[in-house]
């Protein structure tokens, strides 16, 4: 009898050692899933903007679609954790479908892409929506399966959803990381797909031979469950509502954030890796200390308590982050204040798990009931990037946005604590704070948001006391002006509101047509800015149509205001269109012309491969009529040099810019010549001959044709194709997959 007490004994140990084991994997195999998640939702957001375009109604298509599959996903495993089926090997299996989608995905992208070019934004947002559904809902699946797993082990809904929300958001933290400094940069879209599949298999494989290892275990499993089935202590539609607005305020937070960092980047796509990467480790560590808190099982109103006061702290420090983040940037860099980013976020992270803690049962409910409030924060999480991306930054600005979100934070965090049913003398101190919290942040929203774009854009400027005279924000992005009328997009230089070339060497180029083409009657310019480059072609005497695509409106505010710009946009050879360069030449196939320019952004800027890599070159190319020039800012980029020579064989250099073409270039020194004396701006002579200084202006000018026959590279000179291919030979072809111009600065 003893020694059978003894073996039941050994049996019953050796089993729980075999569930530690498992609890332990499991939690790290999910940190291990959470690498792909995010490597995917990089790549695949890339792929679609390349097909769609960039701009803002592209860009929301595409997030939302994502947020929608992760939201329907926790519904769908929410369903699968009630059925009697083996909970690993349905995770197993969402990881290996999900790898296999990762390994076909980008191919299926462009076979639907060829088919569904310049679509219109509602069958966009349709095709988007299919394409990327089904990955989106496996993988917004595998939380609460796993939650309805673990809750067997742990009977505590709070710590599970926890130590699960925490591995696997930390991994995608780490992934963002990973992505920005190595992935993108060394295996671009495709390699970096194929490593995210390479896990998702990995993991798979690992669950499965857990649960072959781990069966034996299962039935104590069953027996402790069903010892510690608990009803939940808030109702589930109040626990909705509350992650959802917690998941509101969050993402809110997260877009004006991504546009302040990438702003005082100048653009840099790290800024949104670094960003979001700060966003999820702060989320992680919320979870975990949440995890903590849960160990035990306080009541509802005590829970309550603590949330409005992990509410209130975040809005509060999210309030104050962009003012330090430009007090950063004035004396060492933004990068530093990224741990404020994480500790905001990880006030509000930690709400999630708490909330399922008091909300959800410990039984085989678990799943379900965490799904829904999953659903709610990713329904939440849409609604704020909705909001704020979409709507808020076209009628709002940065400090008043800021504003609104730190007062609503405060609402609700008072509400929260009223929920909490403290004595009336609790009552009353929470509504006074509350009050005085937002007189005080409504007094202090002017000082410290006063020249917060003069900080974050130039700090020795600031320092100088000089500030623009003109900022217009959309949600498209931000513009400012500076008193010598520079113009700067996304806190970079942008060019000048100025059209007399005579002022400066920055329109030497849009006034060098003539001596690339001899008869540019049709124009297409991609890129407006502040339009001094369509004012100049617009007026060319040979010109006879200009079609003009800019992304942002908020150009078209800013010329409005400059006397020497403003006439382009009543110029009745100009058709202007609002729209991302690439998806306006995918939407108009037939569409041709003499001459495409475009002041290209910065080739290290994010999404500058769009309209820098091979694949649109050829988009280019087919807009071309027989002898069609494609003139266009490399920024003195050997990778944008080489692409453009090994793309087109006939090439020519200008400064900064590159001619290219299927033919040969007609350059013509006397012809550009009479087209410059027969220049006229809106009536005015751009060139007086009789004037000795207007004369010695021109020949500084036509001078510049002499330097293409000269040896050696002069950057602002011109060359020949030849001696860019050689000068250019150890740079690299850049194409949509390997984004060679990016992820480089």
């Amino acid at each position: 009898m003893i020694f059978s007490l003894d073996r039941e004994h050994a049996r019953y140990t050796a089993n729980l050692v075999l569930k530690k084991t498992a609890f332990l994997w499991l939690h790290a195999l999910f940190f291990v899933s959470g690498f792909p998640a995010l490597l995917y939702q990089i790549v695949w957001q890339r792929a679609l903007f390349a097909i769609y375009g960039v701009n803002i109604e592209s860009v929301t298509v595409v997030v939302s679609a994502f947020m929608l599959g992760l939201g329907l996903g926790s519904v769908v495993g929410g369903w699968l954790s009630q059925r009697n089926t083996p909970l690993l090997v349905i995770f197993a299996l969402m990881e290996f479908s999900v790898a296999l989608f990762g390994v076909i995905s980008l191919g299926l992208f462009r076979w639907v892409a060829s088919f569904t070019a310049g679509a219109p934004t509602i069958e966009t947002g349709v095709i988007t929506l299919g394409l990327i559904l089904a990955p989106t809902i496996l993988m917004g699946a595998t939380l609460p399966v796993l939650v309805a797993y673990l809750v067997g082990f742990t009977g505590n809904v709070g710590r599970s959803v926890g130590s699960l929300y925490f591995v696997n958001t930390l991994g995608s933290a780490a992934a963002c990381l990973l992505a920005a400094e190595v992935t993108m940069r060394k295996l671009g879209m495709s390699g970096s797909a194929s490593l995210a599949a390479g896990l998702n298999t990995f993991v798979a494989i690992a669950v499965l031979w857990l649960y072959v290892r781990g069966r034996s275990a299962a039935a104590i499993r069953e027996t402790e469950l069903s010892e510690k089935r608990s009803a939940g202590l808030v109702a589930l539609p109040v626990a909705a509502t509350l992650a959802a607005i917690t998941g509101f305020i969050s993402l809110c937070q997260e877009i004006v954030w991504y546009r302040v960092y990438s702003f005082a980047s100048g653009g840099s796509p790290k800024s949104f890796a670094n960003v979001l990467a700060a966003f999820l480790a702060g989320i992680a560590l919320g979870s975990l200390a949440a995890r903590r808190i849960c160990r035990d099982t306080p009541g509802a109103p005590l829970l309550l308590r603590r949330i409005a006061v992990l509410v209130v702290a975040a809005n509060l420090l999210g309030f104050l982050t962009v003012p330090l983040v430009a007090f950063a940037v004035r004396y060492v860099d933004a990068v530093i204040t990224l741990p404020l980013i994480a500790l905001t976020a990880g006030l509000l992270g930690a709400t999630f798990p708490l909330l399922n803690h008091i909300a959800v049962p410990s039984d085989r409910r678990a799943g379900a009931g965490l799904s829904w409030l999953y659903l709610s924060n990713i329904a939440g999480s849409a609604l704020g990037s909705f909001l704020v991306g979409f709507v808020l930054m076209d009628l709002w600005n940065l400090e008043t946005i800021e504003l609104g979100l730190a007062i609503l934070g405060v609402a609700v965090a008072v509400t929260l604590w009223m929920a909490g049913r403290p004595a009336r003398f609790g009552r009353l101190v929470a509504a006074a704070a509350g009050v005085t919290l937002c007189i005080g942040l409504m007094v202090s929203c002017g000082p410290l948001y006063a020249a917060i774009y003069e900080q974050l854009q130039n700090k020795s400027a600031y320092r100088r006391g000089e500030r623009f005279t003109d900022i217009v924000e959309t949600r498209s992005g931000v513009i400012t002006v500076d008193a010598d009328r520079t113009i700067y997009g996304g806190g970079v230089y942008d060019g000048k509101l100025i059209t007399d070339v005579t002022e400066t060497d920055a329109l030497l180029r849009p006034y060098s047509i003539s001596f690339l083409h001899p008869d540019p009657k049709e124009v297409l310019i991609i890129g407006l800015a502040g339009g001094a480059w369509a004012e100049v072609i617009a007026n060319h005497p040979q010109v006879e149509r200009v079609v003009v695509v800019e992304i942002n409106p908020g150009y078209l505010t800013v010329i409005r205001r400059y006397p020497d710009v403003a006439p382009v946009l009543s110029n009745p050879k100009v058709e202007i269109f609002i729209d991302d360069g690439r998806r306006w030449l995918m939407r108009f196939p037939r569409r041709k012309y003499d001459l495409i320019v475009m002041d290209t952004i910065y080739h290290w800027r994010a999404h500058a491969t769009n309209l820098l890599s091979c694949e649109f070159l050829e988009l280019a190319r087919r807009h071309l009529k027989p002898g069609g020039i494609l003139y266009y800012n490399t920024t003195h980029s050997g990778d944008v040099q080489l692409t453009g020579v090994t793309a087109f064989p006939y090439a020519l250099r200008f400064g900064p810019l590159l001619a290219v073409s299927d033919s040969p270039i007609q350059t013509d020194k006397d012809r550009w010549r009479r087209m410059l004396l027969a220049y006229r701006l809106e009536g005015a002579t751009v060139f007086d001959h009789s004037d000795p200084d207007d004369r010695e202006r021109l020949n500084e000018i036509i001078a510049y044709a002499d330097t293409l026959q000269k040896q050696g590279y002069d950057p602002s000179g011109m060359e020949t194709a030849e001696s860019i291919r050689r000068r250019c030979r150890t740079k690299r072809i850049i194409t949509d997959d390997n984004m060679a111009s990016e992820w480089t600065r």
